[in-house]
Parts: structure tokens; C-alpha cells; sequence
């Protein structure tokens, strides 16, 4: 989930590559290395792992609350470093990326809705995990995004003027060059002059940040549509609950449904007579209250 989210657009890959950029300077000098542990006490940078999508949401945490000691830390590299191509790259992400006023609000955007996402696919990693319990928890983290898509741009600007004002940068989002294309015959000139009249804060606003939530909307219903049809397909066995409250033709049908779905080719995976007639004496003995000392399920 979290993979999904980081690879959304070109500009969240860009977000990720100045974070990681920001730990390589350090990390790779014991002298640079001391130098970040010298000004920032808290929090310490993260590498961007591929395998560990935890990482990520660490190393947003460390920069996103620690900003101004991180960027005091780079300038002190920029001064004293015996490498030039070191000083100077310490030197662009302390003037340049650290002060940029987007990049404060998008580093806000993005520990809000990893923060939250990485909190969820903790709870959906458990291994007594159930699908509808996963469902419920899904249909919560779209509720979170759609509420996020109202009220987190606001929000986040709010807070990253408040970091502008720590590192006394100017809290105004950067007037961007338009990139000029050629215009198709069908498309007239309202377009064009819609593009021209956008302040560079609504043009953040949409082609950053709504970009990026519709797009983990959009990856979210997905998967809640594909977690409901693997509850319709398994949902039956997956509770005594679930069982029980079945009569015998639902559970035949539910006993077919699973092997047609798991057939492959000319190979059933399940034979559904085999499984409806097991499922059935378990049935039984748990409504006699007997102890089942084996497993039923041997397929």
C-alpha cells in the first residue's frame, strides 16, 4: 500500500529522491554523519528501502519535524566539506529543496497520509487477520482519504507556514514556468486560459496534492473491491459464526462457488461434495458442543 502511494506521479518519486538525496550526503561520511548527529537530537535519518516501506514514513518523520536542524546541518556541510561536488549538493538541498515553500507543504502532505496508511498496514499485516475485519478496516482508510481531500491541503499549508516562519523563508508557493504544448484542433481556448488564471497554490493543490489522493482513492477501491470478492468467495469458513448461520443450500452453493474458483484447468483444488459433507458433520458437532481434536480442513 504504501509502495502504491510512493509511486502515484513523477513528482512524489522527485519528493522521495530529495529525502533520499538528504540521507545519502550524511550517511555517506563518518565526518557528515557527525555533523547531523551533532545538530539534530530526535529523530535520525532513514535510507529509502525498497523492501521496508516503513522506512519511508521514518525518514518524512525525521525531516518533517526536525527540518531546521536538518537544514543547519547541511549548510555546515556546504562550509566545510573537502569534497566540492559534496558542498555543493549540501548547499542546493539547504537553498533549494529545504527552502522551498512546496516542499515544506509536501512534506507535510506526506507524513499526514503515511502516518496514517503505515498505521493501517500494521494492523492488516497480522497473521489472525480476517478478510471482513481487512474490509472494515479498507473502507476506514477511504473515509480517511476522502475527509483528507476536503480539509489536508488547508491544513497542511497552515502548518508548513509555520515551518517557512522556523527556517524564515517566504510561505508562498513558487510561480512555476508553463509548459506550452500544441493545442489540438478540438480543444479551444478556455482550457488554455483556465491554465493561465490558477494562482500557483490552486495549481499545487490540483496537480500535486488532489492527484495524489484521488490516485490512493482510486488504488483503494481496488482493493476493497478485491478483498469483498475474496469474502464472497472464503468469507463462509473463515468464523463458526459465518458457518452456522448458513442453511444447507446456501452452503452447498457457498461449497461450489469456492471450487469453481479455485479450479485449475481440469485440476479442482476442492471437491465441493467432499467439503460440504465435512463442513456439515463440523456443523453438527459444534452445535452438540463436542470437541474437535483434528482438522477438517485437508485440502
Amino acid at each position: 500500500m504504501l509502495c502504491d502511494m510512493a509511486n502515484i506521479c513523477s513528482k512524489a518519486r522527485d519528493f522521495f529522491g530529495v529525502i533520499q538525496r538528504i540521507y545519502t550526503i550524511f550517511a555517506h561520511s563518518t565526518k557528515r554523519w557527525q555533523i547531523l548527529k551533532d545538530n539534530v537530537k530526535g529523530l535520525t535519518l532513514k535510507s529509502m528501502s525498497s523492501t521496508r516501506w516503513e522506512s519511508r514514513v521514518d525518514s518524512v518523520r525525521a525531516i518533517r519535524f526536525q527540518i531546521v536542524d536538518i537544514r543547519e546541518a547541511l549548510l555546515q556541510v556546504s562550509e566545510n566539506d573537502n569534497d566540492s561536488k559534496i558542498k555543493s549538493e549540501a548547499k542546493s538541498l539547504a537553498e533549494n529543496e529545504l527552502g522551498d515553500f512546496e516542499f515544506l507543504v509536501a512534506i507535510v502532505i506526506w507524513y499526514d497520509m503515511l502516518n496514517y496508511v503505515n498505521s493501517v498496514s500494521k494492523s492488516l499485516r497480522s497473521i489472525d487477520m480476517l478478510i471482513d475485519v481487512a474490509i472494515d478496516i479498507i473502507k476506514g482508510l477511504i473515509s480517511f482519504f476522502e475527509r483528507y481531500r476536503d480539509v489536508g491541503f488547508s491544513n497542511a499549508v497552515k502548518e508548513a507556514k509555520k515551518i517557512a516562519i522556523e527556517l524564515d523563508i517566504d510561505p508562498l508557493f513558487p510561480h512555476r514556468q508553463q509548459i506550452r504544448r500544441k493545442k489540438h484542433f478540438d480543444e479551444n481556448s478556455h482550457d488554455e486560459s483556465f491554465v493561465e488564471s490558477q494562482s500557483p497554490e490552486d495549481a499545487f493543490r490540483i496537480n500535486y496534492f488532489l492527484y495524489m489522493v484521488d490516485q490512493a482513492i482510486s488504488s483503494l477501491n481496488r482493493r476493497f473491491e478485491q478483498y469483498e470478492d475474496y469474502e464472497k468467495i472464503f468469507g463462509f469458513l473463515f468464523t463458526s459464526t459465518k458457518l452456522n448461520a448458513l442453511d444447507d443450500m446456501c452452503l452447498k452453493s457457498s461449497c461450489d462457488a469456492l471450487e469453481v474458483a479455485l479450479q485449475n484447468g481440469d485440476c479442482n483444488d476442492v471437491d465441493a461434495n467432499e467439503l460440504y459433507v465435512k463442513l456439515k458433520l463440523l456443523m453438527d458437532l459444534f452445535l452438540r458442543k463436542i470437541c474437535v481434536p483434528f482438522i477438517f480442513y485437508n485440502f
